[in-house]
């Protein structure tokens, strides 16, 4: 049997699983769903969900990835055949994901190019981004482009690529976070909105602030896209799951509340904090953020710092994407890293495309009534994932032995933590996720709003 890779130690493992779970969810979802539903109140409440709820999701996925040392399908597979399925799950859901999110990627590195080369103004322009996203070939173009550099990492393998990419993009992604962070603080009317995003405000507890609060969690942790477990099964049997579990949560949850710092003071300054100017979605980041750029002093500086951190942070998580095809395709086919990475690359491109041309000349084709783009990510984030997770929790909670999962956890000995992580796997979670389920279906075709 072939020698699995490893991460080479602890930090590797930490930094490349934080990269998966800090992507464009924290920096452009996070401070919208803070500002909407209680600032402070709703940052309370998502490390409530962070701390609990999903620290047991994401241990488990890691310690089932490294008992088996196998991708999704075998790792699924290898603990109990009747579940092989849900490996399946897993991986179909990184393969429709990572097409369309490197269409964004996409978009970011136009951003970037187009900030670093002076033209601030023409991108705060009102239909600079409608015009380039529904151009048929120039975002197809950048889509490519963000596909081959996330390949190419993923083709380096884990040590060379994977772990030495995270181990620059991660730092430089906190510290370029910081930076435009304490400038934001600096523009007229900023500490207003810096009040506004941290102070909890307990007039606007709702169940819906909940719902959105359990429903960022659970995609901000990269919780059921079989990246946990593909990364875990290159995780040394020596490394504590749950200490690097509560490390990923910190740096991930750490570069969301950091967003907030960057974008809310910033827009509450330019726009006195308007909800429509804090609006979810590629309009905060391409549409409003330019807008805020151009108002201050050092546009182009700030702006290319900012999609380059953007940047940053997709790619780290398009790379685990990534990794997740390319493992299983080497795991189930035997076949060599080289040749899958060819195969997943070219079948990213291709889908990639009429997420692209969905925004323009095949605007009309609908499925669900949805867009193409927007198709694919409600099949995805709104169905598969939950389910999958659902289906996970299931397996571990009442058809194998849980004392297996852990031993590998290493809370055999302890029986506090081992009826904490039993409560929250046969019974916390299913409803937990059962709620995201629901709430994610229901606010996709607009019966709630989240």
């Amino acid at each position: 049997m072939k020698e699995r890779s490893e991460f080479s130690g602890k930090l590797g493992f930490i930094l490349a699983a934080a990269g998966s779970a800090v992507g464009l969810g924290n920096i452009w979802r996070f401070p919208y769903l803070a500002a909407k539903y209680g600032g402070g109140l709703f940052v309370l409440i998502y490390i409530f969900f962070i701390t609990t709820f999903g620290y047991a999701i994401m241990s488990s996925e890691i310690a089932i990835g490294r008992k088996t040392r196998l991708s999704p399908i075998g790792a699924y597979g290898a603990l109990d055949k009747r579940f092989k399925f849900v490996g399946i799950i897993a991986v179909v859901v990184a393969a429709l994901i990572v097409p369309y999110y490197s269409v964004i990627g996409g978009w970011i590195i136009k951003y970037f190019v187009t900030y670093a080369s002076g033209g601030y103004l023409e991108a705060a322009t009102d239909n600079f981004f409608v015009d380039f996203i529904t151009s048929p070939l120039e975002p197809v173009v950048w889509q490519a482009v963000f596909v081959l550099i996330g390949a190419f990492v993923v083709f380096k393998g884990v040590k060379n690529g994977i772990e030495k990419i995270n181990k620059v993009l991660m730092p430089a992604l906190i510290i370029i976070s910081l930076a435009i962070g304490i400038y934001s603080l600096t523009l007229p009317g900023a500490i207003d909105g810096l009040k506004y995003y941290l102070i909890p405000d307990f007039s606007k507890f709702s169940i819906e602030g909940v719902l959105a609060a359990l429903g960022q969690m659970f995609y901000s942790l990269s919780l059921a896209m079989g990246i946990m477990i593909t990364y875990g099964s290159y995780l040394n049997k020596d490394d504590e799951v749950g200490r690097s579990v509560r490390h990923i949560e910190i740096f991930d949850s750490g570069v969301a509340i950091l967003a907030g710092f960057m974008i809310i003071p910033a827009v509450f300054a330019f726009s006195g904090g308007s909800q429509e100017a804090l609006s979810a979605g590629p309009g905060l980041m391409f549409i409003t953020l330019p807008k805020v750029f151009a108002s201050m002093g050092l546009s182009s500086l700030i702006g290319t710092g900012f999609f380059l951190m953007v940047l940053f942070a997709a790619t780290t998580s398009a790379i685990s994407l990534l990794e997740v095809v390319v493992s299983t395709i080497c795991d189930q086919y035997g076949l060599s890293r080289t040749k899958s990475v060819v195969l997943t690359t070219a079948f990213v491109i291709l889908m990639g495309i009429p997420s692209s041309l969905g925004n323009g000349i095949w605007g009309n084709v609908k499925i669900l009534n949805l867009a193409i783009l927007d198709f694919f990510d409600f099949i995805t984030n709104a169905v598969l994932m939950p389910v999958g997770a659902l289906l996970m929790c299931v397996m571990i909670g009442y058809f194998i032995n849980i004392k297996d999962i852990q031993e590998e956890l290493g809370i055999a000995k302890d029986l506090g933590k081992q009826k904490f992580y039993g409560t929250m796997i046969k019974f916390v979670a299913p409803v937990f996720i059962v709620l995201i389920l629901l709430s994610s279906v229901l606010s996709t075709f607009g019966i709630i709003s989240l």
